[in-house]
């Protein structure tokens, strides 16, 4: 997906906004089943002492999102990457326990508005 995304854009900011869109895109199966990415690294996570392979799976989105921010000539781009990730991941667990894709819905246009906001 990200691939994808950084293939059809050349702003680091629409493709922030595209990677957070094309999750909510997936809201109906997030609100029954919640993030399959997220999933897979809880349950990953439960195998091993310390950091291992969830850490390494996470790290994909986390250092995408901070090469975007680094495009943008964030110096906080870590800090920023970690916030929208933390986002999603976060937005992803209320729809699912809440059972509202209406919910993911207005997150991601949340984070959209919170992207314009940076400069």
């Amino acid at each position: 997906m990200l691939a994808a995304i950084d293939a059809t854009s050349g702003d680091p900011r629409e493709r922030l906004k595209a990677m957070f869109g094309a999750l909510a895109q997936e809201t109906d199966r997030i609100a029954r089943y919640g993030c399959p990415f997220g999933s897979l690294c809880l349950e990953l996570d439960k195998r091993a002492e310390g950091p291992g392979d969830a850490a390494s799976l996470i790290r994909i989105p986390l250092d995408w999102a901070e090469r975007q921010f680094a495009a943008m000539g964030r110096p906080d781009a870590r800090d920023l990457a970690v916030e929208v990730i933390a986002r999603y991941q976060g937005a992803a667990l209320l729809t699912n326990t809440l059972r509202d894709p209406a919910l993911m819905t207005r997150e991601a246009a949340r984070v959209a508005v919170w992207l314009d906001t940076l400069g």
